[in-house]
């Protein structure tokens, strides 16, 4: 592993209820879409940045998937790292989902981020 790679580990289980996904805890609700998104989001702009590939096109050519999916994806980079970090702590409020992230616009200043993000709470 490069020296400056992350790690982080969650320990946390599922259950199934109907057929949606809840968590079988009380503790804070990870949205396991969202998080996943956002760790292929990463990896793809670490692509992107180290000349792997020249743009979403390419990445959706190589991954299979729709260039506006990548680009939607893509927009999850541009998060200030706080809010990075809450979501990932699972503690977002409920309607901020991932699908939520690729249906809306978000301003690209931290500071309306966080106004913007705290209209929610």
């Amino acid at each position: 592993m490069k020296a400056d790679a992350l790690e982080s580990f969650v320990q946390i289980t599922f259950q199934r209820r109907g057929v949606q996904r809840l968590a079988a805890t009380t503790a804070p609700a990870h949205d396991l879409p969202f998080l996943v998104g956002l760790g292929r989001a990463l990896y793809w702009q670490h692509l992107l940045d180290n000349g792997v590939v020249r743009s979403g096109s390419d990445i959706a050519r190589r991954e299979g998937l729709h260039p506006s999916t990548v680009n939607e994806l893509l927009r999850l980079t541009l998060l200030a790292p706080d809010l990075i970090e809450r979501l990932m702590a699972g503690r977002q409020a409920r309607a901020l989902t991932l699908k939520w992230f690729q249906r809306h616009p978000l301003p690209v200043d931290w500071a309306e981020q966080r106004n913007f993000m705290a209209s929610f709470e």
